[in-house]
C-alpha cells in the first residue's frame, strides 16, 4: 500500500466514522425530541396537581378547625352533663334528707 492509498483509505474510514456519528446524532434527537402536545400536557398536569394540592390544603384546614369547635363543644357538653349529674346527686340527698325527716316526724 502507497502513501496515496494509505490517505485514500484514512479518509473514507474518517468520513464513515463522520456519517455514522451525523446519524447517531440525528438519530438520538429524533428519538429523544419532546413534542409541543406533550410539554401542553405536562402544563395542564402540573396545574391540576397543584389545584389539587390547594384544594387539599384548603380541606385539611378546614377539618382541622371543625374538630377543633366538635372538641370544644364536647368538652362544653361534658361540663354541662358533670353540673347537671352534680345537681341531681344534690337534689336526691336533699330528697333522701327530706324523706328522712317527714318519717321520722311521724
Amino acid at each position: 500500500m502507497n502513501r496515496i492509498e494509505f490517505v485514500i483509505a484514512t479518509a473514507i474510514i474518517l468520513f464513515a466514522a463522520f456519517c455514522m456519528g451525523w446519524f447517531a446524532n440525528w438519530l438520538a434527537h429524533r428519538l429523544s425530541r419532546v413534542r409541543q402536545s406533550d410539554v401542553a400536557d405536562l402544563d395542564r398536569m402540573s396545574q391540576e396537581l397543584h389545584e389539587a394540592e390547594e384544594t387539599r390544603d384548603q380541606a385539611i384546614t378546614y377539618l382541622q378547625q371543625r374538630e377543633a369547635e366538635l372538641t370544644n363543644q364536647l368538652t362544653q357538653t361534658e361540663a354541662e352533663l358533670n353540673a347537671a349529674m352534680d345537681g341531681l346527686r344534690a337534689a336526691r340527698q336533699e330528697a333522701e334528707e327530706l324523706r328522712g325527716r317527714i318519717n321520722n316526724a311521724d
